[in-house]
């Protein structure tokens, strides 16, 4: 009843209030106006009267004038010669004023703005002597104000009447609808007769049950929901409640955890015995964020647990966990990278260091300096060259490679890039051909010249004198595919899966022998993968071996 009461107190008294201040807002700004505007017409004359005063007296005029307003004289290049109110040798120059510059064209000059003088909002009127110079006065809006202030004793008075009145209203109101509500038979709601309005309330009582019921179903399948979902994840989840006791879990937590599902209420270090485990369940349940690595049964997972807070109360926590054994094998295998580069880059700098110390000392002949510098050279541009291909492969591990596609025939291309192997081909006494029909492919020229560039090169340098290089290209269902034969030395069975790991080497005594970085094939494989093509070997040692690149149709 007095939730009623005071509802429609509120309510009715909001709308008197609402409507009694718009109206005297209205009011009083039209009266604002009204005064606003009689002042400056007053303001006018007055400056009319004062010009004619200083036409006829001038400055004694001004210094026996009393007047509220403020009177000042300004000159006609915006020096102040007197100012009623203030002393006008420190007062700034007034030509830049509005009401100034609208005299000085011999109109009437009016302005509203706030006097730094005067500390408030004012009124300005000016007028031009015969002279040039000019008279401006000044008046607060203050009077208008004060004029407008004296009204608020009425006002405050007609509101306290306004709010008594809503009041007694409000309180017979209230009574008036309750008691029939009061008396509804929540029993029988249908058979009530009350307010037409209650209708659907009372239909909403009776279907209460359905209601409940259908909502409680809805809760269920979003429960199941959740846990079809969390389920599915590949990731831990593990939700905990204040005291450590778990709450929720997925098989993805019990699997990363190596735990059984537990029976009952438990807690979540029954789960996982580690030292990692136990210091996260610690810190988060201490309300800070806590991060870990577990390694268990030869993976690694990463745990990321964070404190539920509601308010300034902790509720519980939660804990997920992720599978991060693949990007630790891929450090291991970048950290192998690097040891593997420093190794090669130092064996042509030590090479180039030893002979130019032989040098330096003046231990070789004349006649050997050539041979020296010869060995210097090559070891420089064996260092070149690794330098380059590193490059290279790590622009393709970071898809930093100009990655500008076009159309390219690979019969074209590969006829070019056996052009330029010529030489080494003849070099080693072997021939090299390309064979097959032009095809096309939407890829990285650049990257694809470069991948049948280390085919074929490869293919030169672990040949036999007298051997030869195949190169075929031609479509295939699902796209092209270049493929690049020798009959070579051929690679074992046991190295043919790691030919294309970056700096190995299937025979290390013959591979010294033989010029290369090490990358060649590391590099055709990541040009594959860049445009989601495959690659295919084949290889019998002493017979030769294949090379198939699988790329799609462009």
């Amino acid at each position: 009843m007095k939730n009623m009461t005071a509802k429609l107190f509120r309510n009715s008294t909001a709308v008197a209030v609402s409507v009694m201040v718009l109206s005297i807002a209205l009011f009083l700004g039209m009266l604002y106006q009204y005064f606003s505007n009689q002042l400056m017409t007053e303001l006018e004359t007055e400056t009319w009267l004062v010009a004619q005063g200083v036409e006829l007296n001038g400055m004694d005029y001004l210094t026996g004038l009393n007047t509220e307003n403020r009177v000042t004289w300004v000159d006609t290049d915006g020096t102040v010669l007197y100012d009623s109110q203030a002393d006008e040798t420190a007062m700034e120059n007034h030509a830049d004023r509005e009401e100034i510059q609208q005299a000085m064209t011999g109109q009437s000059g009016t302005a509203r703005r706030y006097s730094s003088t005067l500390a408030q909002q004012t009124l300005y009127a000016a007028r031009r002597l015969n002279d040039g110079t000019v008279i401006r006065v000044a008046s607060a809006q203050q009077t208008v104000m004060t004029l407008l202030l004296s009204m608020v004793q009425p006002i405050l008075i007609i509101l306290a009447l306004s709010l008594l009145i809503s009041a007694v209203l409000a309180s017979r109101m209230a009574k008036r609808i309750i008691r029939p509500i009061v008396n509804l038979d929540l029993e029988h709601p249908e058979d009530c007769d009350t307010y037409e309005e209650l209708t659907p309330l009372l239909s909403r009582i009776k279907h209460q049950n359905d209601t409940i019921q259908q909502q409680l179903l809805q809760l269920q399948q979003k429960q199941q929901e959740f846990a079809a979902l969390t389920e599915n994840m590949s990731e831990g989840f593990l939700l905990m409640d204040r005291h450590g006791h778990v709450l929720s879990y997925n098989k993805g937590a019990l699997n990363q955890l190596g735990a059984q599902a537990p029976q009952g209420e438990v807690n979540a270090l029954v789960l996982n015995r580690s030292e990692s485990f136990r210091q996260a369940v610690d810190e988060v349940l201490s309300g800070h964020r806590s991060q870990q690595m577990l390694r268990l049964n030869g993976r690694c997972c990463q745990l990321l647990a964070n404190p539920v807070m509601q308010g300034e109360e902790q509720m519980g926590a939660v804990m997920v966990l992720l599978d991060v054994t693949e990007q630790e094998q891929r450090e291991d295998l970048r950290r192998e990278f690097t040891a593997n580069v420093s190794h090669e880059l130092k064996t042509p700098l030590t090479s180039i260091s030893g002979i130019a110390e032989i040098m330096q000392s003046g231990m070789v002949k004349a006649e050997d300096v050539q041979g020296f510098a010869s060995d210097i050279y090559q070891e420089a541009q064996r260092l070149i060259a690794l330098v380059e291909d590193i490059i290279r492969l790590s622009q393709l591990d970071e898809g930093a490679v100009n990655m500008e596609r076009e159309d390219v025939d690979l019969f074209q291309l590969s006829l070019e890039v056996t052009k330029r192997l010529e030489s080494a081909a003849q070099k080693n006494d072997v021939t090299i051909k390309t064979m097959g029909r032009s095809v096309q492919v939407h890829g990285v020229r650049r990257v694809l010249d470069e991948m049948i560039y280390n085919l074929c090169d490869n293919a030169i340098k672990y040949n036999r004198r007298g051997g030869t290089v195949a190169v075929t290209v031609g479509p295939v269902e699902g796209g092209v595919e270049v493929s690049v034969e020798d009959n070579g030395i051929g690679i074992p069975v046991e190295d043919q899966n790691r030919v294309f790991e970056r700096f190995y080497r299937v025979d290390k005594s013959h591979s010294k022998d033989i010029s290369g970085t090490g990358l060649g094939l590391s590099i055709v494989k990541h040009g594959a993968a860049l445009h989601d093509g495959r690659i295919r070997l084949e290889s019998t040692p002493g017979k030769g071996t294949t090379v198939t690149l699988l790329l799609p149709q462009g």
